[in-house]
């Protein structure tokens, strides 16, 4: 009798390490650059991907595997590939489909670095981003499309405006025009979405944030649906040998998981940007209470968004879980169980009314980060996205009084305190 599909719970907690006979309970640390074999033999053939196995930890690790399988497991891939940070994994994940003089598609409200990293450096190496408002209908998105235009990428949940993608409509958009369909699903995490269920091709994280969950590591990770047909001709990388590892092809090799080995074995081989053993280790620390945490996040941001609705001193607030929402609507069909814990908002006095209220918080700390067990906040107009010109400020939805409010797992009363005694301050 087959196994019953396990619930995502029991993934976060047993996918990935499966310890046998003797070994260790706990997943362990490979903290090892190298790994030994019998043969020069057996170790050509690990070189040829021939065989399964180590041999040099920059390409892989079985600590970092493991991780890696647990994710692909939560987000319902074929294989998925740990990076030192979320931009690596953006960067390779676009660098895997193109070279210099393609193009690719990008919703306009996305993370600041991200779009600097489309906008100004892959630019700089011939990859040109066209920016669209995802709002816009299904004819509107396809006429930003050109013949060699190689995927289309797109947030959830954008940070930190918070709109939320119609992630059916987009992946139509995507694969009308025989390109693959891109998803940072870092807001939601798996256990709150997987965008390969409504047709995402490829799903990546900053794990830095709610994968991690306690500030302690940097990381990001690609997932391969294994849904893709790199063979429609617009991909000829993945369907012809590639003379720089010994001229495997990729789709007639490994399938389904043509995309994610390819990554691991030009990109992550070229480049080294790879997750370390001791950052897997503590990523996976943190996977294994997602399903716990990430409801008392929702739970909490969602009581602060209504409470700001209410307050005087609040101009306007921005939250998927308010009915007064634009985005509510696309909420409950993508995200019923909740959306995450950032909340966004503005207050009365602009700018140095948001700087005031943010100096008076105590609980709360003013930190470069999101997602976090720890409530936090920040002004992203003037720290992650202020190299973005006005005019890219507000095709992202970012104003200059917005206040991004990352909120912990705390007491929602003591949260709650924390705002209005800033609040009573101005």
């Amino acid at each position: 009798m087959k196994n019953p599909e396990q619930k995502i719970e029991t993934k976060c907690v047993q996918a990935g390490w499966q310890p046998k006979n003797g070994d260790p309970r706990v997943l362990p640390i490979f903290q090892s650059t190298t790994f030994k074999y019998d043969s020069s033999e057996y170790m050509g053939k690990l070189f040829d991907l021939e065989v399964p196995g180590h041999f040099y930890t920059r390409l892989s690790n079985p600590t970092l595997e493991c991780v890696e399988n647990k994710i692909a497991a939560l987000e319902g891939g074929v294989g998925a590939l740990l990076t030192s940070s979320g931009q690596a994994a953006s960067f390779f994940t676009i660098l895997n489909l193109c070279k210099a003089g393609d193009h690719v598609v990008s919703t306009a409200a996305i993370y600041g670095g991200t779009f600097n990293l489309f906008a100004v450096t892959m630019k700089k190496l011939g990859i040109e981003f066209t920016f669209v408002d995802q709002k816009q209908d299904e004819s509107t998105l396809s006429a930003a499309f050109k013949p060699n235009t190689k995927a289309l990428f797109a947030e959830t949940i954008t940070n930190p405006s918070l709109e939320v993608a119609d992630l059916e409509k987009l992946a139509r958009v995507a694969h009308a025009n025989d390109v693959p369909f891109i998803v940072d699903n870092t807001f939601p995490t798996p256990i709150l979405c997987r965008p390969i269920e409504w047709g995402a091709d490829l799903v990546m994280h900053s794990t830095t944030k709610y994968m991690d969950g306690h500030a302690q590591t940097t990381g990001g990770v690609i997932v391969d649906s294994g849904n893709f047909d790199w063979t429609n001709g617009k991909f000829p990388d993945f369907c012809e040998p590639d003379e720089s590892y010994h001229g495997v092809v990729y789709t007639e090799r490994f399938g389904k998981a043509a995309f994610i080995v390819k990554a691991r074995t030009q990109l992550m081989r070229d480049i080294g940007a790879q997750q370390n053993p001791f950052a897997a280790y503590i990523l996976n620390l943190g996977l294994e209470t997602l399903h716990l945490r990430m409801p008392r996040h929702c739970s909490n941001a969602l009581a602060v968004a209504k409470h700001l609705e209410t307050h005087p001193g609040i101009a306007w607030v921005n939250y998927p879980g308010l009915e007064s929402s634009p985005f509510h609507a696309l909420a409950q069909k993508y995200l019923p169980d909740g959306s995450c814990g950032v909340v966004s908002f503005g207050i009365q006095g602009g700018r140095d009314a948001a700087t005031q209220f943010m100096d008076s918080l105590k609980l709360a700390a003013i930190v470069t980060h999101v997602c976090d067990a720890r409530t936090c906040v920040l002004h992203p107009a003037s720290t992650t996205h202020r190299q973005l010109t006005d005019e890219q400020l507000q095709a992202g939805g970012i104003s200059s009084d917005l206040v991004r409010l990352s909120v912990g797992i705390e007491h929602i009363d003591d949260i709650l305190g924390d705002v209005d005694q800033a609040l009573a301050s101005l």
